[in-house]
């Protein structure tokens, strides 16, 4: 299928002028690019930590080798409710881990969601006092923001306004330990129940003090939507981004990241962090090779403020 994406008339990117705009002015100058604070997501870095892989069992090593490549601060994905663990480690041994390197842990994809059943039954307290406990485990670790990387699809626009009654719910008690909550988007949320887009739906019912987006850019793409239209469409909703492509940042030429950075504002974006789905040559050229052309895209500021400072 031919992918394409509009961006309120911004002309996408070639895969040649991709290369050339990731080059600033100071690098053609022989310069040294300004510091920049570039998140990742950790599920990018999955093979490296399966069993038998490199960094098995040893995610403070892992999280020094991506330091020194230009990684300022990270997004995890393996919060481990049962024993209130990441990535094996306690939350005070998390966040030991990222300070041993010089980096941060500033968001976390996890959640439990309501079940079809607790959407019948009306009863949250289940879901409730696993969040509760979720929360305190993650301001343990001293994480700003937590994520629900995702929910299954509602068959009527009753059920979702359920789960955003209860996104609400989750957000409210996430603010009262001073944790930021949210949503990331896949494709799906892009198709439309009972004519309404799913993911309008769930901006226009969730309290934006509770609820604050972040939009997957490349998810966005395969969803036939532009994340522009979006930021136009609901400014300051989108507080962090995925920045992802088909593969390696800027591979495919399908993504307009320029226009992206360029209207940061307008979609309120705090922080950003790459996800790297597969590899062209192995997860850490890849991990390296989409830092560099972040830290070199002129269009990029240093910073975004909260994300990676909190």
């Amino acid at each position: 299928m031919k992918l394409r994406m509009i961006l309120g008339g911004v002309c996408m990117l070639t895969a040649a002028s991709a290369v050339m705009s990731s080059c600033s002015t100071a690098s053609a100058n022989g310069e040294t690019p300004a510091k920049k604070e570039v998140g990742l997501q950790l599920y990018s870095m999955r093979g490296l930590m399966a069993p038998g892989a490199k960094y098995e069992n040893n995610l403070p090593a892992l999280l020094d080798t991506l330091g020194k490549m230009g990684y300022t601060h990270f997004e995890a994905a393996n919060y481990d409710a049962g024993n209130g663990t990441f990535y094996g480690l306690k939350p005070e041994e998390f966040k030991k881990a990222a300070e041993d390197a010089g980096v941060k842990i500033t968001s976390s994809h996890t959640g439990r969601t309501l079940s079809p059943e607790e959407i019948k039954s009306g009863d949250m307290s289940e879901l409730t006092a696993w969040w509760d406990k979720a929360i305190a485990d993650h301001k343990a670790a001293g994480i700003s923001y937590i994520v629900v990387p995702g929910v299954w699809t509602p068959a009527t626009l009753a059920e979702l306004q359920k789960q955003c009654e209860a996104f609400d719910e989750i957000g409210r008690r996430c603010a009262g330990q001073g944790v930021k909550f949210g949503y990331h988007n896949h494709s799906f949320e892009f198709n439309k129940i009972e004519d309404v887009p799913m993911l309008d739906y769930m901006i226009e019912h969730t309290d934006p003090e509770n609820v604050l987006f972040e939009m997957d850019v490349y998810w966005a793409v395969i969803g036939d939507a532009s994340p522009v239209d979006y930021f136009n469409k609901y400014p300051g909703r989108f507080k962090l981004l995925h920045i992802k492509d088909r593969r390696e940042i800027g591979q495919s030429g399908m993504v307009g990241f320029d226009a992206i950075f360029n209207n940061a504002d307008k979609a309120g974006m705090e922080g950003y962090y790459v996800e790297i789905e597969e590899f062209t040559n192995g997860e850490e050229n890849g991990a390296k090779e989409s830092v560099d052309y972040l830290v070199g895209a002129d269009y990029v500021k240093p910073s975004y403020a909260k994300a990676a400072n909190n």
